[in-house]
């Protein structure tokens, strides 16, 4: 049976996640400052995201940007944080951790993982943690094993395009066990080649544009504080949706 592609968009705020719907996107990966790769957002975001979004929400469960090696301290604002997702009525969390020897850490993964289904059997995505782990086709092993329902990858790659002949192995690798999910540099003009080369069926994007500032006179000493806000955009959202129609509709 050929099941129909699905999008998801890594929305970095309220206003994006409200975009991504409008643009008719399939799923919402919440998050905040995606140029440090994603982190987890706050209360706020979450709590007026599920009142006002109608498409499912799973959110990023990141506490700090770099690597994924985590403190006993971590987990724990990790599992926290998961428990309040969960509190709130989101459906599902995206985790990922690893041991110093980039390994799958999957005793401290399945506690976040009992932590999710513990109150509202919440859904669970595996992250790019894969991407950097020391052999990908043994992490996602290691995933499988842990119950991970998908796993989100670039093939270890820089994005997914580069990446596509080892996301293929892996989709391969998976056969029906797990979803693999490309993502990175996914856009309208490559999904449905990227779609092609890997066999995948379900694919994450985040469509954002950069906004004008709405500083004005703006003296200019500190650039990083005076740039406009980055937001999904829904026009590429529906471009995307537009680009797997064929495969959408097959």
């Amino acid at each position: 049976m050929n099941q129909l592609p699905i999008l998801e968009i890594a929305a970095n705020s309220l206003a994006s996640a409200l975009a991504a719907q409008e643009g008719g996107a399939d799923r919402i990966e919440l998050c905040c400052a995606l140029e440090l790769g994603g982190l987890t957002p706050s209360h706020a975001q979450l709590a007026l995201a599920r009142e006002r979004v109608r498409i499912p929400i799973y959110v990023l469960i990141r506490p700090r940007a770099g690597d994924f090696v985590y403190t006993e301290q971590e987990f724990e604002t990790m599992q926290r944080d998961i428990e309040h997702c969960v509190a709130l009525g989101c459906d599902g969390v995206v985790i990922g951790a690893l041991d110093a020897h980039g390994d799958v850490d999957s005793g401290n993964c399945r506690e976040l993982i009992r932590a999710a289904g513990a109150a509202g059997a919440a859904g669970v995505t595996f992250h790019r943690a894969i991407d950097v782990s020391r052999d990908p086709r043994d992490a996602l092993e290691a995933i499988i094993a842990l119950g991970c329902e998908r796993v989100l990858t670039s093939g270890a790659a820089a994005d997914a395009s580069t990446g596509a002949p080892v996301i293929r192995s892996l989709v391969e690798q998976a056969a029906t066990r797990i979803i693999v999910m490309p993502g990175a540099g996914i856009g309208a003009g490559n999904v449905a080649a990227i779609r092609a080369q890997t066999g995948a069926r379900e694919f994450h994007a985040s469509a954002r544009s950069a906004l004008p500032s709405r500083l004005v006179g703006a003296a200019g000493a500190l650039p990083d504080m005076s740039v406009g806000e980055i937001r999904t955009d829904a026009t590429q959202v529906r471009a995307l949706l537009a680009a797997l129609s064929a495969d959408r509709h097959a």
